[in-house]
């Protein structure tokens, strides 16, 4: 019996089809950034609390910044990592747990009224809500050191 020479090709083309949906989905609409619905790790008194928003929910926390938006995360991929990379480094300049510098860098971006890479060379309130989830998505990945 002679050997069929197309199942070799046909594992590659599947390898290759699944490589392909993943590159797709990677690309599409949010930079391949999910934003989560579980609030990034913080100090007991730093939970977000609920406030209702006509895009999807809004986690503040008890200091007043906004900490988490239940909204798909908008932003290219450039615009994340320009994000991630500015967030790093402000972290990295103050030193101590990225992880307890979240809500301050938040802070300080939502009350800055300068643009700069982490908010997408915009203010914070120029931003659509989408795009205000893909920062707190790199700010967050920023403290897991996900740039």
């Amino acid at each position: 019996m002679r050997p069929h020479r197309c199942r070799p090709l046909s594992g590659a083309a599947a390898c290759i089809a699944g490589l392909a949906a993943v590159l797709t989905a990677c690309s599409s609409g949010g930079g391949g950034h999910t934003n989560s619905s579980t609030p990034a790790p913080s100090g007991g008194a730093q939970q977000p609390t609920e406030a209702a928003s006509p895009s999807g929910t809004i986690g503040v926390s008890p200091g007043g910044v906004t900490t988490r938006i239940d909204a798909p995360a908008e932003s290219t991929e450039e615009q994340y990592a320009q994000a991630c990379m500015a967030t790093k480094k402000w972290m990295d300049a103050k030193g101590g747990d990225p992880a307890t510098l979240v809500e301050p860098f938040l802070k300080e971006v939502q009350s800055n009224a300068d643009p700069g890479p982490a908010t997408f060379n915009s203010t914070w309130g120029q931003l659509s809500t989408a795009q205000q989830a893909a920062v707190i998505v790199a700010v967050k990945a920023a403290a897991e050191g996900g740039c």
